[in-house]
């Protein structure tokens, strides 16, 4: 059986098709000022959760950056310190060696060679204060401002009332590195300190009669020993902190040609295909005009 076919059926035809053809028009006109895909969720519900996921993975990604560029920082600076003070006690280290032949030596010598010594101390005091961006490196989460005060007692957590606690920076979805070193273990507090023995190495050194340095050289080198040992684990902790942003760049540049190809349209290809559509939207435009055409009712009413 044929289905009747009316003036009106052809008519509402033809405006369906001139409507869904405008529609498409309008959708590439606003794709290519756009130049987007979707201008809104509704546009593909599903494209739009991925690009969501996408952007959300993004944002994380940026975080870690952030992340371990300061790691980054705390790390350096911490190297540097160490570094710093390492060459301090092999040149308090150099010192008290000459010290030990003090029976060659006059008052005015060994003075010299305690005050040389006082000096270095306070210079390793300044490396045991070292400080990035207000925060001491030495001092983990502690407000105290400084490990060791002007006298060299160890004061972080003082302030806090409680024992200071590590400080770590998360570099990835499921990695953190620890980027500072527990000053009061590494020189040491109260009498065992390495500042108490400096002191008492320049105190030594001016003594009346003359006491001999010789038995500081061993808890020297144990000193020396463990700041060159703290240096390499700050190494290897840096090691991975360059290696976790070498991939976070990787990372980042994935998750953007993702999102790319989620949410921004190819320029060339939504050109040809809005002059395609164009064409389309004239010829349902001639079509339509000739499907509706006036009719002898048209003049009567």
């Amino acid at each position: 059986m044929i289905s009747r076919v009316t003036s009106t059926t052809q008519m509402r035809a033809a405006q369906a098709n001139l409507q869904a053809s405008a529609q498409r028009l309008a959708q590439l006109q606003e794709q290519s000022s756009s130049l987007k895909t979707m201008n809104r969720a509704s546009d593909d519900p599903a494209r739009a959760a991925n690009a969501m996921a996408v952007r959300a993975e993004q944002r994380a990604t940026a975080q870690y950056t952030r992340n371990a560029d300061n790691a980054d920082g705390w790390l350096t600076t911490l190297d540097n310190a160490l570094g710093s003070s390492t060459n301090i006690l092999t040149k308090v280290r150099d010192l008290t060696v000459q010290g030990a032949n003090a029976g060659t030596m006059s008052v005015a010598a060994k003075e010299a060679l305690a005050v040389q010594i006082d000096g270095l101390r306070q210079d390793l005091l300044k490396e045991a204060n070292a400080s990035y961006l207000g925060r001491t490196v030495f001092a983990g989460n502690s407000d105290a401002g400084s490990v060791y005060n002007a006298a060299g007692i160890y004061v972080a957590g003082v302030a806090t009332g409680a024992t200071a606690v590590s400080v770590e920076r998360r570099v990835g979805a499921g990695s953190t590195v620890r980027v500072d070193v527990d000053g009061g273990a590494l020189f040491g507090t109260g009498t065992d300190s390495v500042f108490s023995l400096l002191t008492n190495i320049s105190t030594a050194l001016r003594a009346d009669p003359a006491v001999s340095v010789s038995p500081y050289l061993a808890d020297l080198d144990t000193s020396i020993t463990s700041v060159i040992g703290a240096r390499a684990d700050v190494g290897a902790r840096q090691a991975r902190v360059e290696s976790a942003t070498s991939a976070l760049v990787t990372q980042k540049g994935t998750l953007e040609a993702q999102r790319v190809q989620l949410e921004d349209v190819d320029l060339a290809t939504v050109v040809l295909d809005l002059k395609l559509q164009e064409v389309a939207y004239q010829s349902a435009l001639a079509v339509t005009a000739r499907v509706i055409q006036p009719t002898l009712m048209d003049f009567l009413s």
